[in-house]
């Protein structure tokens, strides 16, 4: 018992020291940014999905080791590979989905980022970080739709659950997809790059809501080690060699809290509603939040 006690005081120790090395800005920016990112990505591609179970196990291992991992609740209790873990799917009820129709629900778990309201189509990736909307969303007319709208950044971290769902009853009207680069999207690499979202890989998804007919956007936007981005309403892979069509013209309906798709690892989606809409009571920058609970709140419904 004791053995045991000391190896766990060990493990806390080195993923302490780690963890403050980590956060140390410089060497966090260099290690995950100045480095072949593509080539890294491509390669973290091909081995998470490696299925000798030598190498499961110790990518699962060293993965768990440096997040925090919550398996318990997902639907499987074996994996096939670290991709298999990566991208697990929940025990059923495992997140509850608000059920009033006046409330959109977060599509992923995450940590709440940059929020606020756009104006003359700025939004911010962090603070003093603007970037122009038609740059990420790469058309003009849909940005003006969300002027003085609402915009959420929802940041996954590596150790979340990593699929994303529909945040209302709703139509898939259209995907566009950009292809980019895979810089890092944690908070010090939001603060260095500029216009970090518009230069990653991205696609982004008109949700026409039921109901009020309002458009909401979806932007899942990849990341160093991600850089796979899988839609199932479309049944499509997009990654770093995709070379297919960029436009998608759709019309799939989707109920709450439907699953729209998922990220290879970790990354971000960014969620846009018009004007109206604004965020729940108590949910600011830097709350987690998890897949289901309330989002935004259709002013107008306020009681």
């Amino acid at each position: 018992m004791a053995t045991l006690l000391q190896a766990n005081d060990t493990t806390m120790t080195l993923r302490a020291g780690i963890g403050r090395l980590l956060q140390q800005q410089d060497i966090n920016f260099a290690l995950t940014n100045r480095i072949p990112r593509r080539a890294l990505t491509l390669f973290a591609g091909w081995f998470c999905k490696l299925r000798n179970p030598w190498i499961r196990a110790a990518s699962i291992a060293l993965w768990r080791f440096f997040a925090e991992v919550d398996l318990h609740e997902a639907k499987k209790v074996h994996f096939d590979s670290l991709h298999d873990c990566f991208t697990r799917e929940l025990k059923d009820g495992a997140r509850p989905i608000a059920a009033d129709p006046a409330l959109l629900v977060s599509p992923c778990d995450a940590i709440i980022g940059a929020t606020g309201q756009v104006s003359d189509g700025i939004v911010l990736q962090a603070k003093e970080q603007p970037y122009p909307l038609t740059a990420l969303l790469g058309d003009g007319t849909l940005t003006a739709r969300y002027q003085h709208g609402t915009y959420v950044t929802l940041r996954l971290t590596a150790g979340m659950y990593h699929r994303f769902h529909a945040p209302y009853d709703c139509h898939i009207r259209q995907v566009n997809y950009f292809g980019g680069d895979t810089w890092n999207v944690n908070p010090i690499a939001l603060r260095r790059v500029a216009q970090l979202f518009c230069k990653n890989e991205r696609a982004v998804i008109r949700c026409e809501l039921d109901g009020t007919g309002d458009l909401v956007t979806l932007v899942p936007v990849a990341a160093i080690l991600v850089a796979s981005i899988r839609l199932h309403f479309l049944d499509i892979l997009l990654h770093l060699r995709y070379r297919g069509p960029s436009e998608f013209i759709c019309d799939v309906a989707m109920r709450k809290g439907a699953e729209l798709g998922w990220f290879q690892h970790g990354s971000t989606v960014l969620l846009f509603a018009p004007r109206g809409y604004e965020l729940c009571q108590g949910l600011g920058e830097g709350i987690a939040i998890r897949m289901g609970e309330a989002l935004l709140r259709i002013a107008a419904s306020t009681g």
